[in-house]
């Protein structure tokens, strides 16, 4: 397959964590199209080019519209505050490019809903920045869940809790404005976990939300003054898996001493796995018929036997890291352009994590159960 030119906006923690992504994909998965570099776009012409020269890009642009509607461009990546997704998605998609997008999506269901029409309707394909289920251990997870090693599974309990706005005293961000971030907690961390839960166990089919803002106020970086924060601090579900499974979310951005506490813990029948993403070479497993006296976790480390390892790694327990997952998700992306197949993170996935995360906030404000089966919100479109 020839190469995709890729034109990636955002110079962030998340345009510098993809553009690390696509030099690397062609090395570690040589069998996929390597990806050029075709130019880089900040809304500040100088940074641009201070990025691009540092990251290899062939070009700069502080002109997000015309990279988008280039012809030197096959796939658009906007790693971008969240509030900037929509209009950038649709643009590259009406200019019949690809998109890569970091999630959150966007900012609402519906706008979710109509960036994921318009990839349908144009016949591009997608992929949204959930690399936390291209763990390869999550996908050994998966399928031990699957064949019912770990028997029926009757419990569910996930937490994504992080300690980046603890401090009181950290200024106003774009992430704690709704018209720029959406939720707050919720949408930048929980969308991770709703990701991984439906990934494991299939879809949700109701929700009980709670949402909580423990510091109202925080100082403008620029003037001082006091800003109020828009969004929720500390969001919390119960959830109830269409397949019957109870279970719980715990989602937080001012965990004191959390740095990235995606964990989940399934519980069946026949045993249960835990996860621990602090700990993302690891998988524990208790099996319920281990010989008395021999009953606990035991540990699973990373290593060639499970998917995707060795294309790192030939030897078990040197692990992988961040970036290395976010190398997967674009060998994924490249794959599904080469093939046409969809990837499970694309944005049809996004888009259900979004009516999921909306669901989880009119929730708190109803104080009340919300239907999210796919049947019920399939209903909710045909008569929005």
């Amino acid at each position: 397959m020839s190469n995709l030119n890729f034109g990636l906006i955002g110079t962030g923690f998340m345009g510098k964590a993809h553009a690390v992504a696509l030099r690397a994909v062609g090395t570690v998965f040589p069998e996929v199209a390597h990806p050029g570099l075709t130019c880089l776009v900040d809304k500040n012409a100088t940074v641009a080019q201070q990025f691009a020269d540092a990251w290899g890009f062939a070009s700069a642009s502080d002109d997000w519209i015309g990279m988008c509607r280039s012809d030197a461009i096959d796939v658009v990546d906007i790693c971008t505050p969240n509030h900037l997704h929509m209009e950038m998605a649709l643009t590259a998609i009406e200019a019949g490019k690809h998109v890569y997008c970091e999630k959150p999506l966007a900012l609402t269901a519906a706008q979710a809903r109509r960036i994921r029409s318009a990839a349908e309707s144009a016949g591009v394909r997608t992929a949204a920045g959930f690399n936390y289920i291209c763990n390869p251990l999550i996908a050994a997870a998966r399928d031990m869940i699957a064949s019912g090693e770990i028997g029926e599974v009757h419990e569910f309990r996930g937490s994504c809790r992080e300690d980046y706005l603890a401090d009181p005293s950290t200024p106003y961000g774009w992430r704690c404005a709704r018209n720029r971030a959406g939720a707050g907690a919720l949408a930048d961390l929980g969308s991770h976990l709703i990701c991984m839960a439906e990934f494991l166990l299939g879809p949700i089919g109701s929700v009980l939300g709670s949402l909580t803002t423990v510091h109202d106020l925080r100082p403008d970086p620029i003037s001082g003054r006091m800003r109020t924060v828009e969004n929720d601090d500390i969001a919390q579900a119960l959830v109830v898996f269409e397949r019957g499974c109870p279970g719980t979310m715990d989602i937080s951005r001012v965990a004191t001493g959390k740095k990235c506490g995606l964990m989940f813990e399934v519980c069946g029948m026949k045993g249960s796995i835990a996860f621990d993403q602090e700990r993302m070479n690891e998988l524990r497993l208790y099996q319920a018929d281990s010989q008395s006296g021999r009953r606990g976790y035991r540990r699973i480390l990373a290593g060639p036997a499970h998917p995707d390892y060795s294309a790192f790694c030939p030897a078990p327990g040197h692990g992988l890291g961040f970036n290395d997952l976010k190398i997967i998700e674009v060998r994924n992306l490249l794959r599904s352009i080469e093939s046409g197949d969809e990837i499970h993170a694309d944005f049809n996935t996004a888009c259900r994590v979004q009516e999921i995360c909306d669901a989880i906030e009119t929730s708190h404000d109803g104080q009340q159960w919300v239907d999210v089966s796919r049947n019920a919100l399939e209903r909710l479109q045909l008569t929005a």
